[in-house]
């Protein structure tokens, strides 16, 4: 897949920011810059979403990851391997996520968050009551509405990148993770 919107010039500084802190400039923010308004905001409020901290990370990440599979994103893919390791997370369980519905190694919690992510991915969405309240249950209010709004927000991420063309930058190349054979139906959202 070849980009769809041209990349444009990002002031020096900002340049330098991103590779300094990711050894590269990300696509997506080379792709938003063509507005820069709306490249700012989008990158102040990914800044404050990475700041929640009442739902536990690796389910957070394990759910972006899940919505990025479901939606066919391979730079969300690429990019949250590339998070797990900088933020410690069990790497052979972030190299399963694709197909965390065939691995034996999640725990009833984390399944029941990818299922989750999905079912908030699926048009219409196909969460069900029961779900629910099982997260509830064991995440308690604040981190379950967390969750959600965080999943709701990778859904926006995956889709505007896929929308725009963007793929797989490389990053998970630098993290010698083992990844998994993705299912035969990826990029296809599923409707269970």
């Amino acid at each position: 897949m070849t980009l769809r919107v041209p990349k444009a010039e990002l002031p020096v500084e900002l340049r330098e920011i991103m590779i300094k802190q990711l050894g590269t400039v990300p696509e997506p923010v080379e792709v938003l810059w063509n507005n820069p308004q709306l490249a700012e905001d989008n990158q102040e409020f990914s800044a404050k979403v990475a700041t929640w901290d009442t739902a536990d990370a690796s389910l957070k990440t394990f759910a972006h990851m899940a919505v990025a599979a479901q939606v066919g994103c391979s730079w969300c893919l690429d990019i949250n391997y590339f998070h797990a390791l900088n933020q410690n997370l069990d790497l052979t369980k972030a190299s399963q996520v694709p197909r965390w519905r065939q691995s034996e190694v999640f725990t009833p919690l984390e399944r029941d968050v990818m299922e989750y992510a999905e079912a908030m991915t699926n048009t219409p969405t196909t969460v069900t009551d029961e779900l629910s309240a099982r997260l509830l249950d064991r995440l308690g209010p604040a981190a379950m509405v967390e969750l959600t709004v965080f999943i709701g927000f990778a859904n926006f991420a995956t889709r505007c990148n896929t929308a725009h063309g963007i793929t797989s930058q490389g990053y998970s190349d630098a993290c010698e993770i083992p990844l998994a054979a993705r299912p035969q139906n990826f990029g296809v959202a599923s409707t269970a």
